[in-house]
């Protein structure tokens, strides 16, 4: 599957956290990010990640693309809820777009770890019944 993500900069402690933590499941589908979020990734788990631009220059609307052609399975997005800044990605229009989609996304750790969890039991096959 293809898994999308994204970290707004306060978060991206977070995500890496998440993505060494569970490095062995996001190896076996391809990851798609954010520019700065992807290299990050990269560094701190030695994954493969396509990278879009940085969230500030286009890479959340190449990243919003992406979901519209059908080509994103689900989508994790960090973002800071008490600090929404225009230079960070928009969390309501990829929001919005997940669930015109029918992508699911987690915007906290907890439904990113159920997410993910359901990549590596094989429960996620929403994909399949469409």
């Amino acid at each position: 599957m293809n898994v999308g993500i994204i970290a707004h900069n306060s978060k991206k402690p977070l995500i890496e956290d998440f993505c060494i933590a569970y490095k062995n499941i996001l190896a076996k589908h391809q990851v798609y990010a954010t520019g700065t979020t992807g290299r990050r990734i990269e560094e701190v788990t030695n994954l493969h990640v396509h990278k879009f631009l940085p969230g500030s220059m286009g890479g959340d609307k190449q990243f919003t693309e992406m979901i519209e052609r059908g080509d994103i399975d689900m989508v994790i997005f960090f973002y800071n809820p008490a600090m929404i800044d225009q230079k960070e990605p928009d969390v309501y229009q990829i929001s919005r777009c997940c669930d015109q989609y029918n992508i699911p996304i987690a915007t906290n750790i907890a439904t990113a770890e159920s997410l993910i969890l359901g990549l590596d039991h094989g429960d996620l096959d929403w994909r399949l019944s469409k």
